[in-house]
């Protein structure tokens, strides 16, 4: 379909700017490109349905934020009560009782020690808080990022940002202070995991002593699974790297949790798989399933020694996204989510590997529980976007939505709802299957 269907669909046919304005006419920007060309209509569980009447199978769970499924039954009522009830109330003005509740309840899910809570909407927005706390707390200037890194599309985020030149190209200058450190990824590099640890901290160790000194280093941010990056796990042994420096050098690990957080990866938080606590966690996207609620976590210790004035915002903590976020940690708990992304993801992975070992243009597949990624190559072992967009395009045409990331986009991703079951699965698989076929032969219809 043409790059304007989104336009033609949502709003009529392309008007030049002088018969829009004589028209009156507003449009979208034209940089708000859809993935799929979907007008959705309304979501049950894992599908989509569109305008047009058509069901799809939903594997990008708006970018991992529907955890609980669309319009999961409980999180719909707990937000109709609410609404009903008090929709805003400003936290740095008046106390509701769902943000208490709500803080409660994170203390049932939160790691050992980090039992202070900041709120407010966005993932870029929690990174920057974190990375203002770090730097106030620390008084030290400097965050050390991991290459491939996803963190947000504001100034300070974009300037963590290296999954891609796309999320911070344009605007220069970028903060300051931002010191680039390698990540474990042993595919692109075509070592093994164990090797490409060793290398990425003896990089760190090489960075702290060359480029940013222990002295001037605030903190180290890093994603337990890339995820714009490619859906690459992190490594243990290179997050334990991570902790064992940063206590010895006196700086804070933040572990920006925002996509692999409440069940994604098939534990609670994503780096339940490798055995550390970071000093700071954020937290967003599948928290409130679908509501704009973000956050930090710290010890109150730490969270003390942010400045007066340095936390705050209008729609922070906001009251109908504190009461969705509460009925959707009761859902993970009470439908046993977590355990169902281990299970299910493992069942997903195992149809895509099986996919893969008869697809030469498939050169790897990894992730974590319901966090998973297929990476498409060349036969020289080149990415090849090329490829990924025929698939994820053929994808729809079998009614399952899909998106890309790595730094080429020639990676497919899934990311289904939380609530997914066997027969989801299967039927995702075959559509994936199908769409391959057609990609790799070049036979997609779009």
């Amino acid at each position: 379909m043409a790059p304007g269907w989104a336009a033609e669909m949502l709003g009529g046919p392309h008007q030049s700017d002088d018969a829009r304005r004589e028209t009156n006419m507003t449009a979208l920007s034209p940089h708000l490109r859809q993935a799929t060309p979907v007008v959705a209509a309304r979501g049950e569980g894992v599908h989509l349905y569109g305008e047009d009447g058509r069901r799809y199978l939903d594997f990008t769970a708006g970018i991992g934020v529907t955890s609980t499924g669309h319009c999961h039954p409980r999180v719909v009522a707990a937000a109709q009560e609410q609404v009903a009830t008090l929709v805003h109330g400003q936290y740095t003005t008046v106390m509701h009782r769902p943000l208490r509740q709500l803080v409660d309840k994170l203390g049932e899910v939160l790691p050992a020690g980090l039992d202070s809570l900041f709120f407010t909407n966005s993932g870029s927005e929690a990174v920057e808080a974190a990375l203002r706390l770090a730097r106030q707390a620390t008084g030290r200037p400097n965050v050390l990022v991991c290459h491939g890194g996803f963190h947000g599309r504001t100034v300070a985020a974009a300037s963590m940002t290296t999954s891609g030149t796309r999320f911070r190209s344009g605007f220069s200058p970028l903060m300051s202070g931002v010191v680039v450190t390698p990540f474990p990824t042993a595919y692109r590099y075509g070592w093994d995991e164990e090797t490409a640890t060793r290398f990425a901290l003896q990089e760190l160790d090489y960075t702290l002593q060359t480029i940013s000194s222990p002295a001037d280093t605030a903190a180290v941010i890093v994603e337990p699974v890339l995820g714009e990056g490619g859906y690459v796990p992190a490594t243990r042994a290179f997050l334990e790297g991570l902790r064992e420096r940063a206590d010895r050098h006196g700086f804070l690990l933040i572990l920006d949790e925002v996509q692999t957080g409440v069940g994604r990866t098939g534990r609670f938080w994503g780096h339940d798989h490798f055995g550390i606590t970071p000093d700071i966690l954020v937290t967003a996207k599948g928290l409130a399933s679908g509501f704009p609620l973000s956050g930090i976590a710290a010890s109150e210790e730490l969270m003390a020694k942010a400045w007066p004035g340095s936390q705050g915002g209008t729609y922070g903590a906001n009251a109908v996204a504190c009461a969705a976020a509460l009925a959707t940690l009761d859902v993970v708990r009470d439908e046993k989510l977590v355990e169902n992304a281990d299970a299910m993801g493992a069942r997903l992975r195992q149809g895509l590997e099986a996919v893969a070992a008869r697809t030469p243009g498939i050169g790897d597949v990894r992730g974590l529980g319901l966090m998973l990624a297929t990476e498409f190559v060349t036969e020289d072992g080149s990415p090849d976007p090329e490829t990924a967009a025929r698939v994820q395009r053929a994808a729809v045409d079998e009614g399952l939505l899909l998106l890309l990331c790595g730094a080429w986009n020639q990676v497919v991703r899934m990311i289904p709802a939380l609530v997914i079951d066997e027969t989801a699965v299967d039927e995702g698989l075959r559509a994936w299957a199908t769409a391959v076929e057609a990609g790799t032969s070049g036979q997609s219809a779009r």
